[in-house]
């Protein structure tokens, strides 16, 4: 990691900290995710420390930075729950708890933009969507943990909008001079109390969440999402030249879930399908004269991935063990030019030339994450990629941070 890798990476988290941690306990209450993992597109781009993240419904906007090329480009994702903004982002819960199960479904539909730059200096573009299926714990549902608030704190209100008309009452009507200046402070401590009723209330409820988040920080879960991923090759102004025809351009669909074993342990799992044009290159030769010529053709591919990612900890941190299997569903280089390219009368193909972007498909992993506020989570993790043959190809170091803007 070059040193103003480092410089940024810890420069920028007492700043994100010290932002987050400044907000006072508005009007919004936020008792609504059990954890905050990256964006879905960058699930999809592979640049997070983990590939079979836990699920989440995050009910904010969020922001993403990766460092998995350890450079100060801008590698950002942005994430974001159009229908919760629209339909159900209010001062209180009314309107989520009464909503149809469909409704509460579209609320958890997330939208993330993304954009990292690789190693080889390719700038990748994307985008997915996301939606919940299941969930065993909702916060927001958890109507039990806050009824006695809503209770409690409206008949305070009550009587405080009572004592201040009183007060100001007999303001108005008190002879004695004297008395005025403490009746005069009594009704400005009275007005106080009204105008922090609403933040001691939503304070309350979200110390409530965070007993509840932390016991079911494990919580099942099950997701599905969409993604579109497009790579260019670029130049050192970072403009963007030739599309790169790989397993880094295309779209896919997959399907992320876990459940809890016990208090400390959560078991993840994903399925995975990516469509997209593989380029090949190889030499075609004249069967007559033997002369070759390089040639390209672009064949139609598929890439399967699965995995299981096993976590141990808490609300705060915890740490992870996974594998990753990838799959084509073409398997060799010869398959795939077969299916995209007929070579001409008294010419043949040179199968040992035939060339694709290899795809190792083994992956281990270890890391694990820390929260270390109430918005902000920094990941990290170490990668290690294994071909076929059980020979190590690449040992790759990823971190990243999440931060939600509450």
């Amino acid at each position: 990691m070059s040193k103003r890798s480092i410089f940024f990476f810890f420069g920028i988290l007492p700043v994100l900290v010290m932002a987050q941690e400044k907000e006072p306990a508005g009007n919004r209450l936020t008792p609504s995710e059990f954890s905050i993992p990256p964006s879905p597109v960058f699930d999809l781009m592979g640049v997070t420390p983990s590939q079979i993240n836990r699920t989440s419904d995050l009910k904010n906007f969020k922001v993403d930075w990766s460092f998995k090329s350890w450079r100060l480009n801008p590698n950002l994702a942005l994430q974001s729950q159009p229908f919760w903004e629209i339909f159900f982002n209010r001062k209180d819960l009314s309107r989520y708890q009464q909503a149809s199960p469909f409704m509460r479904k579209l609320a958890s539909l997330d939208l993330s933009l993304g954009t990292v730059q690789n190693e080889e200096n390719d700038r990748r573009i994307g985008g997915a969507v996301k939606l919940n299926l299941l969930k065993q714990k909702d916060p927001l549902l958890a109507r039990e943990l806050y009824e006695d608030i809503g209770f409690r704190f409206s008949e305070e209100k009550k009587s405080l909008e009572v004592k201040l008309q009183e007060l100001k009452g007999k303001l108005d009507t008190l002879q004695n001079i004297l008395e005025k200046p403490a009746l005069r402070a009594e009704i400005t401590a009275t007005e106080e109390q009204l105008l922090s009723l609403n933040s001691r209330r939503n304070t309350e409820i979200n110390e409530r969440a965070k007993i509840f988040i932390a016991e079911n920080w494990n919580a099942a879960s099950l997701d599905i999402a969409a993604g579109r991923v497009y790579t260019y090759q670029s130049d050192s102004a970072g403009s963007l030249k030739k599309l790169r025809l790989n397993r880094n351009t295309g779209w896919g669909i997959w399907i992320n879930g876990g459940f809890p074993i016990g208090k400390r342990w959560m078991l993840s799992g994903l399925l995975r399908t990516t469509w997209y044009e593989e380029e090949l290159d190889f030499l075609l030769r004249n069967t007559v004269t033997q002369e070759e010529n390089l040639r390209s053709a672009v064949a139609e591919n598929k890439l399967y991935s699965a995995g299981m990612n096993l976590r141990y900890g808490g609300p705060l941190y915890s740490f992870f063990v996974e594998f990753l299997y990838e799959k084509k569903a073409l398997k060799t280089p010869v398959e795939a030019l077969r299916d995209a390219f007929t070579e001409p009368a008294q010419t043949e193909i040179v199968a040992s030339s035939v060339k694709w972007t290899v795809v190792h498909p083994n992956s281990l992993s270890i890391g694990g994450d820390w929260r270390i506020s109430r918005n902000v989570i920094i990941n990290y993790g170490m990668r290690w990629i294994i071909d076929k043959d059980g020979r190590s190809r690449a040992f790759i170091p990823v971190a990243g941070i999440s931060c939600m803007m509450r």
